[in-house]
């Protein structure tokens, strides 16, 4: 089957099968498969909205043990510049972002294994306490897996504590590239792919949304970009529990791994590949932390259908060499640009028009 022919089945929304993505990776011309893309995502979502949270990330610890090669952020136990917050500088985070009309939280930060479930399950009913019309959006995969050998438990054990306590959902940080042979290298003791598939599959039958990410760039083929998303969509197939794919990729300018940037080409055709490949995920956010926020406007027409987040402070991302921040009248500006009108959403993709956009 030609290119051509490909890229309809993919713009109709017909399954692509692992060769056929692969092929299409390569071979297809990049606005040819931007326009496919953006077909499918047209059709998906046919009026003019575009969605957005307001939503913040605190990074509570820096401390880490698992030693990952492309994270500039993290320290190993007992560096002098390791840090943890309190639970009322974490508070005062919250009420700050509160302020600024977040909905959503994302408390994520390193593996630390001085910090027990005790821990979490006090600062998350303390932030359901005194902050009730935000959602706990918070910690990944491997802080679960963390805190689950810290505390002889199962993931599944360690996840429904955590929902009892006010978490209400899972980001898919950690996923990286869901391939082993990458892992190995770049995050050797991180959780195995189907660890990860594994929490996020727990996550879900819990009624706990998640996000799946992918952080491309580093180390991985083409071949093993699609074999991440495949693992994302074999999993969504059986469970459904994915409300969004949100792709970035890796920024070297910090961190023991080192190499290259990946292009903004680069990031355009991943994101257009995962709108085509990814039949069964229903949004596509525009990460523009890496990319930029002129990448994320043009990754409107590449398949995405929401910008994601105002990420009102992260320090991950920040500490590996990139640089981007965005208001919420940037991205509203971005968005009407486009051509687009801004919507407020929560975490579950419910549209706030009660919230007012931004002057």
């Amino acid at each position: 089957m030609s290119v051509a022919d490909l890229l309809d089945r993919g713009a109709s929304g017909e399954r692509l099968t692992f060769d056929e993505a692969v092929l299409l990776y390569r071979d297809a011309p990049l606005h040819a498969l931007g326009a496919a893309a953006h077909a499918r995502r047209s059709a998906l979502y046919p009026g003019d909205d575009v969605t957005y949270v307001i939503d913040t990330t605190i990074n509570y610890t820096n401390i880490c043990n698992v030693h990952c090669t492309f994270c500039a952020f993290f320290r190993p136990e007992h560096h002098p510049e390791g840090y943890t917050m309190s639970h009322d500088r974490v508070l005062e985070r919250v009420r700050w972002a509160a302020d600024q009309g977040a909905t959503q939280i994302m408390i994520q930060g390193g593996v630390n294994p001085e910090l027990r479930l005790e821990w979490f399950d006090q600062l998350f009913r303390r932030v359901q306490r005194e902050h009730p019309q935000v959602d706990i959006h918070s910690l990944s995969v491997s802080e679960v897996v963390g805190l689950s050998r810290v505390e002889s438990l199962s993931p599944r054990e360690i996840l429904v504590r955590l929902r009892e306590a006010g978490m209400k959902s899972l980001p898919g940080a950690g996923a990286e590239i869901l391939v082993e042979r990458v892992r190995r290298r770049i995050s050797a003791r991180k959780v195995k792919p189907d660890e990860w598939l594994g929490v996020m599959r727990d996550a879900q039958s819990l009624g706990m949304p998640t996000t799946a990410t992918m952080m491309f760039g580093s180390i991985e083929t083409l071949e093993e970009r699609i074999e991440h998303l495949d693992a994302i969509r074999r999993l969504q197939d059986e469970t459904a529990g994915f409300t969004a794919f949100i792709a970035w990729y890796y920024v070297p300018f910090k961190t023991p791994l080192r190499g290259k940037e990946a292009s903004g080409l680069d990031y355009l055709r991943l994101l257009a590949i995962a709108r085509l490949y990814l039949d069964n995920v229903p949004h596509l956010q525009a990460s523009w932390l890496t990319p930029g926020l002129k990448l994320g406007q043009l990754a409107l027409f590449y398949g995405c259908d929401d910008m994601g987040g105002t990420i009102l402070e992260e320090q991950v991302v920040h500490d590996a060499g990139a640089t981007n921040e965005a208001t919420r009248s940037q991205l509203e500006e971005l968005i009407r640009g486009a051509g687009y009108r801004p919507v407020i959403r929560d975490t579950y993709w419910n549209l706030r028009p009660e919230m007012p956009l931004a002057l």
